[in-house]
């Protein structure tokens, strides 16, 4: 199959002036689209609200924009959702904070942010009421708390896993520490647990299970040094006994694009698929180049690489249909990367050939 692309969320659109922060989701039947929709800016604090699109027919068409949370005064952000095959049930995790307080301001103490849980029965077409979960998944000495973003994952015992970043209040400053952690459900997303976290200086993350029942997280850098960091658990999640910055992707990077992985620092999407793992990101000096590579080794190596867009890019998300086509719902524009909310649809085969469309 060829690579095809189109914009699914336009920024100016449907009353919005920015569509951030991707997030796809198979479910049972359905595929949605999550985001963030910035009315008035596209910063990350003031007036957001979460927004979706629904697919029934593995994303070639739309519904409408639908609104699924909206508080005036109130920032609703980073969908990570996550699909439970046992019971059909998706839970959809998210934050939210005053629309006025920035993230320096709640690193510093001046503000809140909160964890909250909606849930929908039916494939996505309606959605049960938020409740909060704060005091199940954060602790108090935590200041900056997000899910995701992007998606949540069910390992094969059922469990399901939500991953996430937080910030340990120390001096009240914007360098405080930052750990990439996850947090758990083992009974179908009625009750969740905190699991565990990464070294420090990581932040924002996405997981697959490896073939020998492992979690790969796979942690931005909060520092910005141009690695990624790896935490691995064996236990389900509850703790992360191996981290190491990953050498093997940088280098795979450097060698395919001749540029840093990710200079500026950048969300990252993971995904397995029949063995094989996939992963997107902005690989350019600065937010574009977002680039596709392929592992065949769980992991270890990168050596297949293709690039999705050369221009301005940055967040994204990956997604598989039942039938394996792949979807990754992208952060691009022609001027600066948060112009459209872009869908790429295309298949291991594409990313194997050396056809570029």
């Amino acid at each position: 199959m060829r690579l095809e692309r189109s914009p699914l969320f336009v920024g100016g659109e449907d009353g919005y002036h920015t569509y951030r922060i991707p997030s796809l989701l198979q479910g049972k039947q359905s595929l949605l689209a999550f985001c963030e929709a910035r009315r008035d800016s596209r910063a990350d604090s003031g007036q957001i609200d979460l927004a979706m699109k629904r697919s029934i027919d593995g994303g070639k068409t739309w519904s409408e924009l639908k609104i699924l949370v909206q508080e005036e005064g109130i920032s609703s952000s980073n969908p990570c959702p996550v699909f439970d095959e046992k019971t059909g049930v998706i839970c959809l995790p998210f934050c939210k904070n005053l629309a006025r307080a920035d993230e320096p301001a709640i690193v510093q103490g001046l503000s809140q942010r909160s964890v909250w849980l909606m849930k929908s029965e039916d494939d996505g077409t309606s959605w049960s009421e938020p409740i909060e979960i704060t005091a199940q998944v954060k602790k108090p000495s935590w200041t900056w708390y997000a899910t995701g973003p992007g998606h949540g994952i069910q390992l094969t015992t059922g469990r399901l896993i939500i991953p996430a970043n937080h910030a340990v209040a120390k001096d009240f400053k914007r360098d405080d520490p930052h750990y990439s952690h996850v947090f758990y459900s083992d009974d179908q997303g009625q009750n969740w647990q905190l699991g565990g976290s990464a070294a420090e200086g990581t932040n924002e993350c996405e997981a697959v299970e490896l073939s020998d029942g492992s979690i790969y997280l796979n942690c931005r850098n909060f520092r910005g040094t141009g690695k990624r960091g790896v935490a691995k658990s064996f236990d389900g999640g509850e703790t992360f006994s191996e981290f190491y910055w990953d050498e093997a992707l940088t280098e795979a990077m450097s060698k395919a694009d001749k540029v840093l992985p990710e200079p500026a620092a950048c969300q990252a999407s993971v995904l397995g698929i029949d063995g094989t793992i996939l992963f997107s990101n902005p690989a350019g000096f600065s937010r574009d180049h977002l680039t596709l590579r392929l592992s065949d080794d769980q992991a270890k190596s990168w050596p297949t690489s293709k690039v999705l867009c050369e221009g301005p890019s940055a967040y994204s998300d990956l997604a598989v249909l039942p039938d394996k086509t792949i979807l990754c719902l992208y952060e691009a524009g022609e001027k600066h990367p948060y112009e459209t909310l872009s869908l790429a649809r295309f298949d291991l085969d594409w990313l194997r050939s050396g056809e570029n469309s």
